[in-house]
Protein backbone atom coordinates (compact mmCIF):
# COMPACT_ATOMS: atom_id res chain seq x y z
CA UNK A 1 0.00 0.00 0.00
CA UNK A 2 1.17 3.54 -0.43
CA UNK A 3 1.70 4.99 1.33
CA UNK A 4 0.34 1.87 1.36
CA UNK A 5 -1.52 0.62 -1.59
CA UNK A 6 -4.57 0.90 0.49
CA UNK A 7 -8.00 -0.53 -0.34
CA UNK A 8 -10.78 1.44 1.29
CA UNK A 9 -12.50 -1.34 3.20
CA UNK A 10 -15.62 0.65 3.94
CA UNK A 11 -16.31 0.85 0.21
CA UNK A 12 -14.98 -2.56 -0.80
CA UNK A 13 -18.21 -4.52 -0.89
CA UNK A 14 -20.06 -1.67 -2.62
CA UNK A 15 -17.36 -1.39 -5.27
CA UNK A 16 -17.44 -5.12 -5.88
CA UNK A 17 -21.20 -5.19 -6.28
CA UNK A 18 -21.25 -2.12 -8.52
CA UNK A 19 -18.48 -3.39 -10.77
CA UNK A 20 -20.05 -6.83 -11.05
CA UNK A 21 -23.27 -5.24 -12.23
CA UNK A 22 -21.37 -3.18 -14.79
CA UNK A 23 -19.64 -6.30 -16.06
CA UNK A 24 -23.03 -7.59 -17.18
CA UNK A 25 -23.97 -4.47 -19.09
CA UNK A 26 -20.79 -2.69 -20.12
CA UNK A 27 -19.67 -2.98 -23.72
CA UNK A 28 -16.19 -2.08 -24.85
CA UNK A 29 -15.43 1.59 -24.60
CA UNK A 30 -15.11 2.18 -28.31
CA UNK A 31 -11.93 0.76 -29.76
CA UNK A 32 -10.97 1.09 -33.39
CA UNK A 33 -11.58 4.83 -33.83
CA UNK A 34 -9.09 7.52 -34.56
CA UNK A 35 -7.61 9.89 -32.01
CA UNK A 36 -7.86 13.60 -32.59
CA UNK A 37 -4.33 15.03 -32.58
CA UNK A 38 -3.38 18.14 -30.68
CA UNK A 39 -2.66 21.37 -32.55
CA UNK A 40 1.03 20.41 -32.83
CA UNK A 41 0.14 17.07 -34.41
CA UNK A 42 0.83 15.03 -31.25
CA UNK A 43 -1.77 12.71 -29.76
CA UNK A 44 -3.19 14.21 -26.57
CA UNK A 45 -3.44 11.67 -23.74
CA UNK A 46 -4.93 11.88 -20.27
CA UNK A 47 -3.63 9.99 -17.23
CA UNK A 48 -5.35 9.55 -13.87
CA UNK A 49 -3.86 8.50 -10.54
CA UNK A 50 -4.36 9.15 -6.82
CA UNK A 51 -0.96 10.72 -6.18
CA UNK A 52 -2.09 14.03 -4.73
CA UNK A 53 0.87 14.18 -2.32
CA UNK A 54 4.57 14.70 -2.89
CA UNK A 55 6.97 13.30 -3.88
CA UNK A 56 4.74 10.86 -5.78
CA UNK A 57 2.76 13.46 -7.73
CA UNK A 58 5.78 15.25 -9.20
CA UNK A 59 7.78 12.07 -9.70
CA UNK A 60 4.99 10.45 -11.72
CA UNK A 61 4.25 13.67 -13.57
CA UNK A 62 7.84 14.05 -14.73
CA UNK A 63 8.03 10.48 -16.02
CA UNK A 64 4.65 10.76 -17.76
CA UNK A 65 5.72 13.95 -19.52
CA UNK A 66 9.07 12.54 -20.62
CA UNK A 67 7.60 9.23 -21.81
CA UNK A 68 4.74 10.93 -23.65
CA UNK A 69 7.21 13.12 -25.53
CA UNK A 70 9.19 10.03 -26.51
CA UNK A 71 5.96 8.46 -27.80
CA UNK A 72 5.07 11.50 -29.87
CA UNK A 73 2.26 12.50 -27.56
CA UNK A 74 1.33 14.93 -24.82
CA UNK A 75 -0.20 13.95 -21.51
CA UNK A 76 -2.35 15.68 -18.91
CA UNK A 77 -2.02 14.25 -15.42
CA UNK A 78 -5.12 14.25 -13.24
CA UNK A 79 -4.57 13.28 -9.61
CA UNK A 80 -7.67 12.38 -7.59
CA UNK A 81 -7.70 11.86 -3.83
CA UNK A 82 -7.46 8.15 -2.95
CA UNK A 83 -11.01 7.77 -1.55
CA UNK A 84 -12.45 9.33 -4.70
CA UNK A 85 -10.53 7.40 -7.34
CA UNK A 86 -12.57 4.19 -7.55
CA UNK A 87 -15.97 5.95 -7.46
CA UNK A 88 -14.73 8.19 -10.28
CA UNK A 89 -13.46 5.19 -12.27
CA UNK A 90 -16.83 3.45 -11.91
CA UNK A 91 -18.60 6.61 -13.06
CA UNK A 92 -16.32 6.85 -16.08
CA UNK A 93 -16.88 3.17 -16.86
CA UNK A 94 -20.60 3.75 -17.18
CA UNK A 95 -20.12 6.81 -19.40
CA UNK A 96 -17.23 5.34 -21.46
CA UNK A 97 -14.95 8.24 -20.52
CA UNK A 98 -12.01 6.48 -18.91
CA UNK A 99 -8.62 8.20 -19.31
CA UNK A 100 -6.02 6.88 -21.72
CA UNK A 101 -3.74 5.79 -18.87
CA UNK A 102 -5.29 4.68 -15.59
CA UNK A 103 -3.49 3.90 -12.36
CA UNK A 104 -5.17 1.46 -9.97
CA UNK A 105 -4.25 0.12 -6.55
CA UNK A 106 -3.29 -3.42 -7.53
CA UNK A 107 -6.07 -5.25 -5.61
CA UNK A 108 -8.66 -3.20 -7.54
CA UNK A 109 -7.41 -4.16 -11.00
CA UNK A 110 -9.46 -7.34 -11.33
CA UNK A 111 -12.69 -5.50 -10.59
CA UNK A 112 -12.08 -3.20 -13.55
CA UNK A 113 -10.52 -5.78 -15.88
CA UNK A 114 -13.55 -8.06 -15.58
CA UNK A 115 -15.70 -5.41 -17.28
CA UNK A 116 -13.65 -5.62 -20.49
CA UNK A 117 -12.57 -1.99 -20.19
CA UNK A 118 -8.80 -2.63 -20.11
CA UNK A 119 -6.37 -3.64 -22.86
CA UNK A 120 -4.18 -6.75 -22.36
CA UNK A 121 -0.65 -5.39 -22.30
CA UNK A 122 0.98 -8.15 -24.32
CA UNK A 123 -1.37 -7.51 -27.24
CA UNK A 124 -0.53 -3.80 -26.93
CA UNK A 125 3.14 -4.61 -27.47
CA UNK A 126 4.40 -4.13 -23.90
CA UNK A 127 7.39 -6.32 -22.98
CA UNK A 128 6.50 -8.38 -19.90
CA UNK A 129 9.88 -10.06 -19.40
CA UNK A 130 12.21 -9.51 -16.45
CA UNK A 131 9.52 -8.90 -13.81
CA UNK A 132 8.99 -10.67 -10.52
CA UNK A 133 6.23 -13.25 -11.13
CA UNK A 134 4.20 -11.91 -8.19
CA UNK A 135 4.10 -8.48 -9.84
CA UNK A 136 2.68 -9.87 -13.06
CA UNK A 137 0.11 -11.83 -11.05
CA UNK A 138 -0.94 -8.65 -9.24
CA UNK A 139 -1.62 -7.01 -12.61
CA UNK A 140 -3.49 -9.97 -14.09
CA UNK A 141 -7.06 -11.10 -14.57
CA UNK A 142 -7.94 -14.56 -15.88
CA UNK A 143 -4.40 -15.18 -17.05
CA UNK A 144 -3.86 -11.93 -18.94
CA UNK A 145 -1.71 -9.03 -17.72
CA UNK A 146 -3.60 -5.73 -17.75
CA UNK A 147 -1.43 -3.62 -15.43
CA UNK A 148 2.23 -3.03 -14.61
CA UNK A 149 3.67 -1.39 -11.52
CA UNK A 150 6.79 0.74 -12.05
CA UNK A 151 7.61 0.09 -8.40
CA UNK A 152 6.15 -1.90 -5.54
CA UNK A 153 6.29 -1.87 -1.78
CA UNK A 154 5.65 -4.00 1.24
CA UNK A 155 6.33 -3.94 4.95
CA UNK A 156 9.15 -5.00 7.26
CA UNK A 157 10.25 -4.74 10.88
CA UNK A 158 11.69 -1.31 11.67
CA UNK A 159 13.44 -1.02 15.01
CA UNK A 160 15.07 1.60 17.25
CA UNK A 161 18.76 0.73 17.30
CA UNK A 162 19.41 2.60 20.53
CA UNK A 163 16.61 0.92 22.48
CA UNK A 164 17.48 -2.56 21.28
CA UNK A 165 21.18 -1.93 21.90
CA UNK A 166 20.55 -0.75 25.46
CA UNK A 167 18.56 -3.92 26.11
CA UNK A 168 21.27 -6.09 24.57
CA UNK A 169 18.95 -7.31 21.83
CA UNK A 170 19.25 -8.01 18.14
CA UNK A 171 16.24 -7.72 15.79
CA UNK A 172 13.95 -10.73 16.43
CA UNK A 173 13.64 -13.30 13.67
CA UNK A 174 10.97 -15.64 15.07
CA UNK A 175 7.61 -15.18 16.78
CA UNK A 176 9.03 -16.41 20.09
CA UNK A 177 11.85 -13.87 19.89
CA UNK A 178 9.41 -11.12 18.94
CA UNK A 179 7.20 -11.88 21.94
CA UNK A 180 10.15 -12.04 24.36
CA UNK A 181 11.89 -8.96 22.98
CA UNK A 182 8.71 -6.88 22.92
CA UNK A 183 8.18 -7.70 26.58
CA UNK A 184 11.78 -6.75 27.48
CA UNK A 185 11.49 -3.48 25.57
CA UNK A 186 8.20 -2.43 27.16
CA UNK A 187 8.56 0.25 29.85
CA UNK A 188 6.30 2.97 31.24
CA UNK A 189 7.74 5.21 28.51
CA UNK A 190 7.26 3.01 25.48
CA UNK A 191 5.76 -0.19 24.14
CA UNK A 192 7.94 -2.92 22.76
CA UNK A 193 6.08 -3.32 19.49
CA UNK A 194 3.55 -1.44 17.35
CA UNK A 195 1.51 -2.10 14.21
CA UNK A 196 -1.67 -0.93 12.53
CA UNK A 197 -4.90 -2.83 13.16
CA UNK A 198 -7.34 -0.27 11.78
CA UNK A 199 -10.43 -1.12 9.77
CA UNK A 200 -9.55 0.87 6.66
CA UNK A 201 -7.36 -1.57 4.75
CA UNK A 202 -4.06 -1.20 6.55
CA UNK A 203 -5.01 -3.51 9.42
CA UNK A 204 -5.44 -6.54 7.15
CA UNK A 205 -2.37 -5.53 5.12
CA UNK A 206 -0.18 -5.58 8.23
CA UNK A 207 -1.71 -8.81 9.52
CA UNK A 208 -1.08 -10.79 6.32
CA UNK A 209 2.63 -11.58 6.92
CA UNK A 210 1.67 -13.27 10.19
CA UNK A 211 -1.42 -14.85 8.62
CA UNK A 212 0.45 -16.29 5.62
CA UNK A 213 3.50 -17.12 7.74
CA UNK A 214 1.45 -19.56 9.79
CA UNK A 215 -0.15 -21.13 6.73
CA UNK A 216 -3.26 -18.96 6.66
CA UNK A 217 -5.62 -19.35 3.71
CA UNK A 218 -7.78 -16.43 2.58
CA UNK A 219 -10.50 -18.87 1.56
CA UNK A 220 -10.60 -20.50 5.02
CA UNK A 221 -10.18 -17.78 7.61
CA UNK A 222 -11.06 -20.12 10.47
CA UNK A 223 -8.26 -22.62 9.75
CA UNK A 224 -5.69 -23.37 12.47
CA UNK A 225 -2.94 -21.26 10.89
CA UNK A 226 -5.18 -18.21 10.69
CA UNK A 227 -6.19 -18.52 14.32
CA UNK A 228 -2.58 -19.03 15.44
CA UNK A 229 -1.53 -15.80 13.72
CA UNK A 230 -4.22 -13.85 15.52
CA UNK A 231 -3.32 -15.53 18.80
CA UNK A 232 0.29 -14.42 18.37
CA UNK A 233 -0.60 -10.74 18.09
CA UNK A 234 -3.48 -10.84 20.55
CA UNK A 235 -1.13 -12.26 23.18
CA UNK A 236 1.16 -9.25 22.90
CA UNK A 237 -1.75 -6.84 23.14
CA UNK A 238 -3.06 -8.60 26.27
CA UNK A 239 0.39 -8.68 27.90
CA UNK A 240 0.84 -4.94 27.38
CA UNK A 241 3.74 -5.19 24.95
CA UNK A 242 1.49 -3.66 22.29
CA UNK A 243 -0.89 -0.76 22.86
CA UNK A 244 -4.61 -1.50 22.66
CA UNK A 245 -4.85 1.69 20.60
CA UNK A 246 -3.49 -0.15 17.54
CA UNK A 247 -7.13 -0.75 16.53
CA UNK A 248 -7.34 2.96 15.71
CA UNK A 249 -3.84 3.48 14.31
CA UNK A 250 -3.14 3.83 10.61
CA UNK A 251 0.42 3.18 9.50
CA UNK A 252 1.19 6.90 9.70
CA UNK A 253 0.08 6.87 13.35
CA UNK A 254 2.33 3.89 14.06
CA UNK A 255 5.21 5.80 12.48
CA UNK A 256 4.47 8.83 14.65
CA UNK A 257 4.55 6.65 17.78
CA UNK A 258 7.89 5.20 16.72
CA UNK A 259 9.45 8.59 16.00
CA UNK A 260 8.21 9.91 19.34
CA UNK A 261 10.02 7.08 21.11
CA UNK A 262 6.78 5.42 22.25
CA UNK A 263 7.46 2.17 20.42
CA UNK A 264 10.75 0.28 20.14
CA UNK A 265 9.79 -1.75 17.07
CA UNK A 266 7.10 -1.40 14.43
CA UNK A 267 5.77 -2.89 11.24
CA UNK A 268 5.87 -0.32 8.45
CA UNK A 269 7.01 0.42 4.93
CA UNK A 270 9.78 2.26 3.08
CA UNK A 271 7.52 5.19 2.23
CA UNK A 272 8.12 6.25 5.86
CA UNK A 273 11.88 6.70 5.37
CA UNK A 274 11.75 10.44 4.53
CA UNK A 275 9.91 11.14 7.79
CA UNK A 276 12.16 8.82 9.77
CA UNK A 277 15.28 10.38 8.29
CA UNK A 278 14.04 13.85 9.21
CA UNK A 279 14.14 12.81 12.88
CA UNK A 280 17.89 13.28 13.12
CA UNK A 281 18.19 11.93 16.67
CA UNK A 282 16.50 8.67 15.70
CA UNK A 283 18.68 5.71 14.74
CA UNK A 284 16.66 2.99 13.10
CA UNK A 285 17.28 -0.27 11.35
CA UNK A 286 15.25 -2.52 9.07
CA UNK A 287 14.85 -6.30 9.25
CA UNK A 288 12.50 -8.93 7.79
CA UNK A 289 9.24 -9.57 9.62
CA UNK A 290 9.66 -12.42 12.16
CA UNK A 291 8.36 -15.85 11.17
CA UNK A 292 6.84 -18.66 13.28
CA UNK A 293 10.09 -20.63 13.47
CA UNK A 294 13.65 -20.25 12.25
CA UNK A 295 14.06 -21.04 8.58
CA UNK A 296 10.47 -20.29 7.58
CA UNK A 297 10.12 -18.02 4.54
CA UNK A 298 8.87 -14.47 4.96
CA UNK A 299 5.70 -13.92 2.93
CA UNK A 300 4.50 -10.33 2.71
CA UNK A 301 1.66 -8.72 0.75
CA UNK A 302 2.64 -6.99 -2.46
CA UNK A 303 1.73 -3.32 -2.46
CA UNK A 304 1.91 -0.79 -5.21
CA UNK A 305 -0.07 0.76 -8.02
CA UNK A 306 -0.43 -0.70 -11.49
CA UNK A 307 -0.77 1.38 -14.65
CA UNK A 308 -3.26 0.22 -17.25
CA UNK A 309 -4.36 1.12 -20.78
CA UNK A 310 -8.16 1.48 -20.97
CA UNK A 311 -9.96 0.62 -24.19
CA UNK A 312 -10.36 3.92 -26.07
CA UNK A 313 -9.25 4.27 -29.71
CA UNK A 314 -6.60 2.32 -31.61
CA UNK A 315 -4.27 5.30 -31.92
CA UNK A 316 -4.60 6.35 -28.29
CA UNK A 317 -4.17 2.81 -27.01
CA UNK A 318 -0.98 2.47 -29.06
CA UNK A 319 0.44 5.75 -27.76
CA UNK A 320 -0.61 4.99 -24.17
CA UNK A 321 1.03 1.56 -24.33
CA UNK A 322 4.29 3.20 -25.44
CA UNK A 323 4.11 5.57 -22.49
CA UNK A 324 3.41 2.72 -20.08
CA UNK A 325 6.34 0.72 -21.46
CA UNK A 326 8.62 3.74 -21.11
CA UNK A 327 7.51 4.29 -17.50
CA UNK A 328 8.60 0.73 -16.81
CA UNK A 329 12.06 0.77 -18.34
CA UNK A 330 14.88 0.09 -15.91
CA UNK A 331 16.12 3.68 -15.73
CA UNK A 332 12.71 5.19 -14.97
CA UNK A 333 11.81 2.46 -12.49
CA UNK A 334 15.03 2.97 -10.54
CA UNK A 335 14.70 6.75 -10.54
CA UNK A 336 11.09 6.62 -9.39
CA UNK A 337 11.76 4.00 -6.71
CA UNK A 338 14.55 6.07 -5.18
CA UNK A 339 12.36 9.17 -5.06
CA UNK A 340 9.35 7.54 -3.41
CA UNK A 341 10.95 4.78 -1.31
CA UNK A 342 9.82 1.70 -3.21
CA UNK A 343 11.29 -1.31 -5.00
CA UNK A 344 11.53 -1.46 -8.82
CA UNK A 345 9.41 -4.23 -10.29
CA UNK A 346 12.11 -5.34 -12.74
CA UNK A 347 14.41 -7.84 -11.05
CA UNK A 348 17.58 -6.24 -12.43
CA UNK A 349 16.63 -2.75 -11.25
CA UNK A 350 15.54 -4.06 -7.83
CA UNK A 351 18.88 -5.82 -7.36
CA UNK A 352 20.71 -2.60 -8.21
CA UNK A 353 18.67 -0.68 -5.64
CA UNK A 354 19.33 -3.28 -2.94
CA UNK A 355 23.08 -3.04 -3.54
CA UNK A 356 23.22 0.75 -3.41
CA UNK A 357 20.61 1.49 -0.73
CA UNK A 358 21.13 -0.67 2.40
CA UNK A 359 17.85 0.24 4.12
CA UNK A 360 15.95 -1.01 1.09
CA UNK A 361 17.72 -4.40 0.98
CA UNK A 362 15.20 -6.21 3.26
CA UNK A 363 12.32 -4.99 1.10
CA UNK A 364 14.07 -6.11 -2.09
CA UNK A 365 14.56 -9.55 -0.52
CA UNK A 366 10.91 -9.76 0.52
CA UNK A 367 9.56 -8.85 -2.91
CA UNK A 368 10.90 -12.12 -4.31
CA UNK A 369 8.28 -14.03 -2.28
CA UNK A 370 5.69 -11.28 -1.94
CA UNK A 371 2.12 -12.34 -2.62
CA UNK A 372 -0.68 -10.54 -4.40
CA UNK A 373 -3.75 -10.16 -2.21
CA UNK A 374 -6.00 -11.14 -5.09
CA UNK A 375 -3.93 -14.11 -6.32
CA UNK A 376 -5.97 -16.64 -4.33
CA UNK A 377 -9.38 -15.03 -4.19
CA UNK A 378 -9.62 -12.49 -7.01
CA UNK A 379 -12.44 -9.98 -6.69
CA UNK A 380 -13.54 -11.54 -3.39
CA UNK A 381 -10.65 -9.90 -1.53
CA UNK A 382 -12.40 -6.68 -0.40
CA UNK A 383 -15.04 -8.67 1.51
CA UNK A 384 -12.37 -10.94 3.01
CA UNK A 385 -10.31 -7.93 4.05
CA UNK A 386 -13.26 -6.41 5.88
CA UNK A 387 -13.91 -9.70 7.68
CA UNK A 388 -10.27 -9.98 8.76
CA UNK A 389 -10.18 -6.45 10.13
CA UNK A 390 -13.38 -7.01 12.08
CA UNK A 391 -11.73 -10.10 13.58
CA UNK A 392 -8.64 -8.10 14.56
CA UNK A 393 -10.74 -5.47 16.25
CA UNK A 394 -12.77 -8.07 18.14
CA UNK A 395 -9.75 -10.01 19.37
CA UNK A 396 -7.62 -7.02 20.34
CA UNK A 397 -10.43 -5.34 22.27
CA UNK A 398 -11.25 -8.60 24.06
CA UNK A 399 -14.80 -8.95 22.77
CA UNK A 400 -13.96 -12.33 21.19
CA UNK A 401 -11.24 -14.96 21.37
CA UNK A 402 -9.04 -15.36 18.29
CA UNK A 403 -10.90 -18.58 17.43
CA UNK A 404 -14.30 -16.93 17.80
CA UNK A 405 -13.17 -13.89 15.82
CA UNK A 406 -11.79 -15.88 12.88
CA UNK A 407 -14.77 -18.24 12.86
CA UNK A 408 -17.09 -15.27 12.53
CA UNK A 409 -14.79 -13.75 9.90
CA UNK A 410 -15.14 -16.85 7.76
CA UNK A 411 -18.92 -16.80 8.07
CA UNK A 412 -19.04 -13.10 7.20
CA UNK A 413 -16.69 -13.41 4.23
CA UNK A 414 -18.59 -16.40 2.83
CA UNK A 415 -21.95 -14.71 3.06
CA UNK A 416 -20.64 -11.58 1.33
CA UNK A 417 -19.38 -13.44 -1.75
Amino acid sequence: MTRVSRIRARRGSWLLATTAAMALTLTACGSGGTAKPAADGKIALTAMDYFTSEPQHSAVGAILKSCAAAAGATVTQQSVANPQLMPKVLQQLSSHTLPDLLMLDNPNLQQIAQTGALTPLDSAGVDLSGYYPSILVAGSYQGKVYGLAPAVNSIALIYNKDLLGAAGLKPPTTWAELTADAAKLTTPKHYGFAFSADNDGEGAWQFLPFFWGSGGDLQHLDANGSVQALQQLTGMVKSGSVSKSVVTWAQSDVNDQFIAGKAAMMINGPWQFPTLDAATSLHYGVAPIPVPKAGDPVTVPLGGEVWTVPVTTTAKEKAAAKVLACMNNSENQLSYAKKVGEVPSLKSAAAQLGQTTPEMAPFVTEVENARSRTAEVGTKYPAIQTAIETALQSAFTGSATPLQAMTKAQTTASSAQ
